[in-house]
């Protein structure tokens, strides 16, 4: 673990286009930021951009580096390319109540034979009160460890029927697999994972499984190149889905917390950046841009089942719009008049491709230099002589593209605060149709990095309680507790730890029964 006195943090989030890196001070001061092109490999852009920010530093501030974060897209790419996956057993508690849909129904058949997964139920799970279905098949549970061994598979995942309201037989299932395979193997809980959902929780558990060694070679890759640089017993945390971090043992457990993490990185930069705490926050990079939402200082999650590689889960994702515009976006006159912007991008080497800088291709980013809208961008001698319809009705599809993301995103028919950040952000203007007012603060660019260089470590916990059984107040406190407990797990400081939302929803449908989720975050455990 690091020293105390090395506070200074390495941040580096990893984009489609860019790869950024920044180096904070022990007062949170920037000192050093840089971007660099996103690589095929990803590992390779993670280097060059930490070398950057390391040489700009010099070999003697670089001592004071203790902690490196890493917002990465690795668990996204494995499951989107179908690459790099374990070999997963889908363990489902619940015979003979589920039997009549199969495990993983929906899925993409490449996925599946990517993971080379084979699925298994076994009795018990528990009714929506709590109560057991049947009695757990412990036995059977023992035969799918045999299976485990002697076909060679390199993970588990266990889903139980109405596991948010019970989780005994879960817990019982991970016991005898560890007795039978080893306390190493890498065995997924749903109950850990997701929510209430039978199918989408159990389909997030097991991807949740096949990515435990995309997690781990990340991790390894990333320390060996914290290593090479000559940063060496330095404390290293990896980007949640959520703005916040995570150690790397506890990423090893939960990989696919690190899905999103890139949006909710810029969230939490842009609140960082600006102090505010509630906003709707734009980042714009070379390809996309993504709207969330900045609600009391974190990322609003989204409450409906989302889609991962073709898969319909449930677990806890950033509430995002994406759209296809970013700085590299392609601009082009239709044959009916009409004037488009993207979705199609040069990404990365806008630099090279558009016609500010001496390119071919007709971008973004040209317009907003013709407009004298991006002071030091390009050449703008080299866009002066575009056709002012042209440019001014491309502006017009850039602005209206933002404008609609963003009252996507709102709540409410008012003006809200909107914060711009990322490379592209140049594109938008200072003033927003429905939001006042638009902020773009200083270090917009890097604000992605920034935010997984400041975050803060988190731990949530989601369950369902009986009334007739837990009382509502004694339900909170257990659930307060145990979010807590994951923080610190996750690498929290105990003593900078605090509960910072709390939702208790009844669920009539199941009788006395309400959900209650907790959220709580401290600072990272120096």
């Amino acid at each position: 673990m690091a020293q105390t006195t090395r506070t200074w943090r390495l941040g580096i989030d990893v984009g489609g286009t860019n790869t950024d890196a920044v180096i904070i001070d022990g007062d949170l001061n920037l000192v050093a930021a840089t971007k660099s092109p996103t690589t095929e490999d990803v590992m390779g852009g993670i280097k060059a951009a930490m070398h950057e920010v390391v040489t700009q530093i010099g070999p003697e501030d670089a001592e004071n580096i203790g902690f490196a974060m890493l917002g990465t897209t690795h668990c996204t790419n494995a499951i989107v390319e179908r690459k790099r996956l374990n070999k997963v057993v889908a363990l489902r508690i619940g015979a003979p109540a589920t039997t009549a849909i199969s495990c993983m129904a929906d899925w993409p058949e490449e996925l599946k034979s990517a993971m080379g997964v084979r699925d298994f139920i076994v009795h018990g799970g528990n009714e929506f009160d709590g109560r057991e279905i049947s009695e757990l098949g412990e036995d059977e549970i023992r035969d799918v460890a045999r299976t485990v061994r002697e076909e060679g598979f390199e993970s588990i995942a266990v889903t139980s029927v109405f596991s948010p309201v019970s989780d005994a037989h879960e817990k019982r299932a991970g016991a005898i697999l560890r007795e039978e395979l080893g306390d190493e193997f890498p065995i997924t809980l749903s109950s850990e994972i997701g929510s209430l959902g039978f199918l989408e929780r159990e389909n997030a558990s097991i991807l949740n499984a096949a990515l435990h060694d995309v997690a781990q070679t990340t991790a390894l890759s990333f320390e060996a190149a914290l290593a090479a640089e000559g940063l060496h017993d330095v404390a290293v945390y990896l980007g949640q889905n959520d703005g916040t971090l995570m150690s790397v043992e506890y990423a090893k457990r939960y990989p696919i917390f690190t899905i999103a993490c890139g949006p909710t990185n810029s969230i939490r930069g842009a609140s960082f950046l600006t102090k505010e705490k509630d906003a709707v926050v734009v980042d714009i990079g070379g390809t996309t841009t993504d709207v969330g939402v900045l609600a009391h200082g974190f990322p609003r999650e989204s409450m409906v089942a989302v889609e991962i590689g073709d898969v319909r889960t449930n677990f806890r994702m950033p509430d995002l719009v994406s759209v296809g515009l970013g700085g590299g976006s392609i601009v082009r006159k239709r044959d009916d008049g009409r004037v488009t912007v993207g979705p199609d991008s040069v990404g990365y080497k806008v630099t090279e491709e558009a016609l500010c800088f001496g390119g071919s291709t007709l971008t973004a980013t040209d317009i907003v230099v013709a407009k004298g809208l991006a002071a030091g961008v390009g050449d703008p001698a080299l866009v002066a002589d575009l056709d002012a319809d042209l440019v001014d009705a491309a502006y017009k599809e850039i602005m209206r593209i933002i404008e609609d993301a963003v009252d996507a995103m709102k709540t409410s028919a008012g003006d809200v605060t909107v914060i711009l950040v990322g490379g592209g952000s140049i594109l938008a203007p200072s003033t927003l149709e429905g939001a006042d007012p638009v902020l773009r603060p200083e270090n917009f660019g890097v604000a992605n990095a920034i935010g997984s260089a400041i975050a803060q470590v988190s731990g949530q916990i989601a369950k369902v309680f009986s009334l007739s059984e837990t009382p509502r107040d004694q339900a909170i406190s257990q659930s307060k507790e145990r979010a807590c407990a994951e923080a610190i797990e996750a690498g929290a400081d105990p003593e900078t730890v605090e509960v910072i939302d709390v939702e208790d929803i009844p669920m009539a449908y199941l009788g006395d029964a309400l959900c209650i989720r907790v959220k709580a975050v401290g600072d990272l455990n120096l």
